[in-house]
């Protein structure tokens, strides 16, 4: 028995899911009223309440903790760090709760794993792949003045775990693969992945690169410096335009985009258009990728909940089959993704790294 406890904490709720090897015996998607989180003053304040209610669920699910040999937390916004597997220790703990990179939901992962993992008796607990992996070559830091710099972060866990999908169903490792992984959500990210490193990707965080469902992407720069000079709006106001209320929610007033895929279909002429703009985005940062990758590219790999939209994928793919095959994984299966690292350590595949 491989039994997997895996955790990914949201703004307000909390999914747990349990695995048997590969196998899903259980998931949950605990939701947390405003009242429940209004107490806490800061977001990794709930680390015990939320521990709580996942305790209280597994019993009245008849799971019992004993069976739990490995438990996974979603990967918080730690320092920046190379992509793998790595235990929750008193550093990455303070750096959670103190949020080194921001705060955000996801710091609660490890810290929660790690509260759960001392309960059941366990020696250590992990995280994998937080959103700020970071394997960029040097190139791909500068951005074109001094007072900047690109950074690194991105849907890593989703990206790094297709691309290890898509090696195992060729088979083939992932380190021997050069990959373009789309990552299609409320935010869009595009990796070049580079025998098992991605040393260039939009910063999805804030909006960079293609416009998406949320986020209004890399805009023309001076159009934007006049509209933070025009008195018109605050700066909390400009940043909702960038993330947020950008793309979709922008053009729309929604982030639905299967209902801007159906309105499309139906023969909406603005959203077809902006349909067709977001995948002509995307398709160009798949462009960019592979001239990164030189052009040497085994696969394009696009994922997301976005990929499940027929039209965009085959827009998408109408511009960029020329470069490599294009294989679809719709959806982002993040509990399957910590489970899939969970297995690799059970397995004795890898083993964690320490952070530090």
């Amino acid at each position: 028995m491989n039994r997997i406890l895996a955790i990914n904490p949201g703004s307000t709720s909390t999914k747990i899911a349990v695995f048997d090897g590969k196998e899903q015996l259980f998931v949950k998607n605990i939701k947390h009223s405003t009242e429940e989180l209004a107490n806490f003053k800061k977001i990794t304040d709930q680390t015990e309440f939320r521990k709580n209610v996942i305790l209280k669920e597994l019993e009245n699910n008849n799971i019992p903790l004993k069976t739990i040999e490995i438990v996974m937390g979603r990967g918080g916004l730690v320092k920046p760090i190379p992509s793998g597997i790595y235990k929750v220790n008193e550093l990455m703990k303070e750096h959670l709760y103190n949020g080194y990179s921001g705060e955000h939901a996801s710091n609660l992962g490890g810290l929660i794993a790690d509260n759960i993992a001392q309960v059941i008796g366990l020696s250590a607990s992990y995280i994998a792949d937080p959103v700020v992996v970071d394997e960029l070559q040097p190139l791909a830091r500068i951005s074109g003045h001094p007072l900047f710099e690109r950074v690194s972060i991105f849907h890593a866990l989703n990206q790094k775990a297709v691309a290890r999908g898509y090696a195992q169903d060729i088979g083939k490792k992932y380190e021997t693969l050069n990959l373009v992984v789309a990552h299609m959500g409320g935010g869009i990210s595009i990796g070049a992945h580079e025998k098992g490193r991605v040393i260039d990707v939009n910063q999805a965080l804030d909006g960079e690169g293609p416009f998406s469902p949320e986020r209004a992407g890399t805009l023309p720069t001076g159009q934007l410096v006049n509209v933070c000079f025009s008195g018109e709006y605050t700066k909390d106001e400009v940043k909702k335009m960038l993330v947020g209320k950008g793309g979709y929610v922008g053009y729309f007033g929604t982030n639905d985009a299967y209902q801007i895929e159906k309105d499309a279909e139906a023969g909406d002429e603005k959203s077809i258009l902006i349909q067709n703009a977001m995948a002509y985005q995307v398709a160009k940062a798949i462009g960019e990728a592979a001239v990164v990758l030189k052009g040497k590219i085994d696969a394009i790999l696009l994922t997301g909940g976005i990929a499940y939209g027929k039209p965009v994928v085959n827009e998408i793919t109408r511009y960029v089959d020329w470069i490599a095959p294009v294989k679809v994984y719709p959806g982002e299966d993040e509990m399957r993704a910590l489970a899939f690292n969970a297995l690799l350590i059970l397995n004795g595949e890898t083993e964690a790294q320490n952070y530090e």
